[in-house]
């Protein structure tokens, strides 16, 4: 009764902090993958388009964005147009309906745990109590990354993939159609799915020829399975395809005047196969080194550790522990006779679902390119493994801790000004003043992640609104650019905001320009540009965790 009381009261944190909304900013995929797009297409708004949906070589598909961001932003804008809501459609909303659509949705973790414990040999509500606490539960699956619905399309497959008879025996596999969909609609959502598909299918796979006598029933179950991946497949480009390329069948036959075999011809030469470009983009190592390059090691060593703190560790102990006694069955003779399918089928649940954990670990760290949240997915096997009754938690209050850090370290702090300074920038140009005389406003962000426009609300006809993003601009470039924007200062109706991490504050002080107007926004911590320990004991470091937005003055005399 007290982990179902503590499920409920973690699950009611995961929904109310959604809605509070969680200031942290993870990572500007987040925005840029489905929000910031479906805001420009559905609303009408200022964004910015990243590469990935450049129309030259397009790396991702838009059903996902279109069937999250852009079902969420639809249903605002109707309730707006039809009066129902008057100002549905406003900075808040534009971040918190997407991010509320996933959080419904990460609630199939929930359910794929409850329904996979008693199978893999885990206790159902200490695997739960491990999930719903985790901070990965509470922030990253509660953001707008095609990683989180990576991680529920891997819960789902293992739900397909594990069922058992009343009597405890592996019952028929009768699941082949949905297993296809899932794994192909995975596989466009983000290419890498197939290494969590792997170890899953395989298994399946296992499962099928150990339990089918007939060869006519096995290749009926594979057929299944080739004709509805087949099938989703051809749904997934022909979306893309139509969206990227703007084709409409009705233009291609009544303009040209083409038979329907020419209508298809065209369509087959502008065919858009997103998985494949992005494959192509990303096996390209130069490529990869644009985003950063990482040591091999990177996921083992640090990321599994960032993520799941002494969980992966445990985990990693028990794999050595699995892989000597592997290899002392390799030389058994009757392990010649079984082979692998035997050892995935016959084997208890902690040997197999430490394969479903280090094998998709093991490709993934294949690539030079690897961020934590490439890992979330991997949180259903470990919890079943870590909650199994022979493995009790014997690092319960580290864990505990671990998590408050975790949810404190990136749910609130890091880059947590950027989205509140935001929401201020939004009220202030949508201000009545504002509306009532037109104004222009010139947004400087530097040292901070990639603004998402969109949650300034701004259409895209209006011209009175300029974001400038200098990312990790150095000193020079930095007043270069202030100073410049200081000297076509003359507008009566012209305000300048500069935005910038306290911890640079003093290079803004170098560039010969004054502020009228500075507002600290805490707390916001940059990784990129740390502050130093001895300045925060210094009793400076509300400043050093905040986040500045300076006003220019008009009068720019320095300082």
């Amino acid at each position: 009764m007290v982990a179902r009381a503590l499920w409920v009261l973690l699950a009611a944190l995961r929904a109310g902090w959604c809605l509070l909304p969680q200031s942290g900013y993870l990572h500007p995929d987040e925005f840029f993958q489905a929000p910031e797009v479906m805001a420009g297409d559905i609303l009408n708004l200022q964004v910015y388009y990243p590469w990935e949906f450049l129309t030259n070589s397009p790396c991702r598909t838009v059903v996902f964005p279109l069937m999250t961001s852009g079902v969420t932003y639809w249903v605002i804008k109707s309730l707006q147009q039809l009066d129902i809501c008057s100002s549905c459609i406003n900075g808040y909303t534009l971040l918190v309906s997407p991010r509320l659509l996933f959080t419904i949705f990460s609630f199939i973790l929930d359910y794929s745990v409850y329904r996979l414990a008693p199978f893999w040999g885990a206790d159902p509500w200490k695997a739960l109590v491990l999930l719903a606490g985790s901070y990965v539960t509470l922030v990253f699956y509660t953001r707008t990354f095609t990683n989180t619905l990576e991680g529920l399309l891997f819960a789902l497959l293992m739900v397909l993939i594990s069922s058992r008879k009343s009597s405890g025996c592996s019952a028929e596999p009768t699941s082949s159609s949905l297993i296809g969909v899932i794994t192909t609609a995975g596989f466009f959502n983000r290419p890498t799915f197939l290494a969590f598909a792997l170890m899953p299918l395989l298994y399946w796979a296992s499962l099928i020829v150990d339990s089918q006598k007939s060869i006519k029933t096995l290749i009926n179950h594979f057929l299944k399975f080739i004709l509805c991946a087949c099938f989703t497949a051809f749904v997934f480009i022909t979306a893309d395809t139509f969206y990227f390329t703007s084709v409409s069948l009705d233009n291609l036959y009544s303009t040209n005047k083409s038979s329907l075999f020419d209508v298809i011809i065209q369509l087959h030469d502008k065919m858009v196969v997103t998985p494949f470009n992005f494959l192509s983009y990303n096996l390209n190592p130069h490529n990869l080194a644009l985003h950063g390059s990482h040591p091999r090691v990177t996921h083992v060593t640090v990321n599994g550790v960032m993520l799941f703190g002494i969980l992966h560790i445990l985990a990693i102990g028990a794999g050595f522990k699995m892989l000597k006694k592997c290899v002392h069955q390799l030389m058994l003779v009757r392990w010649c006779c079984r082979g692998l399918p035997g050892l995935l089928v016959h084997s208890k649940g902690s040997p197999t679902l430490l394969l479903f954990y280090f094998v998709p670990l093991a490709f993934l760290s294949l690539f030079s390119h690897q961020e934590p949240r490439f890992l979330i997915p991997l949180i259903l096997p470990l919890v079943l493994f870590s909650a199994s009754p022979n493995r009790a938690v014997k690092w319960k209050l580290l864990v505990v801790l671990f998590n408050l850090l975790g949810a404190l370290l990136f749910g609130c702090l890091h880059q947590g000004g950027l989205i509140p300074c935001l929401f201020h920038l939004e009220q202030l140009i949508h201000s009545p003043a504002s509306s009532g005389h037109p104004q222009h406003y010139t947004l400087l962000f530097a040292h901070t992640y990639m603004p998402p426009r969109s949650l300034l609300h701004i259409k895209k006809t209006d011209v009175h609104v300029e974001v400038i993003d200098m990312a990790g601009a150095g000193e020079e470039a930095l007043c270069q650019t202030v100073q410049q924007r200081a000297s076509n200062f003359t507008c009566s109706d012209c305000h300048i905001f500069i935005v910038i991490p306290g911890t640079v504050r003093t290079a803004i002080t170098k560039c010969g320009v004054s502020f009228k107007n500075e507002t600290l926004i805490f707390p916001h911590l940059s990784m990129e540009d740390p502050p130093q320990i001895p300045v925060l004991a210094s009793g400076n470091w509300r400043s050093q965790l905040g986040l500045y937005i300076l006003e220019l003055n008009r009068d720019h005399q320095s300082l």
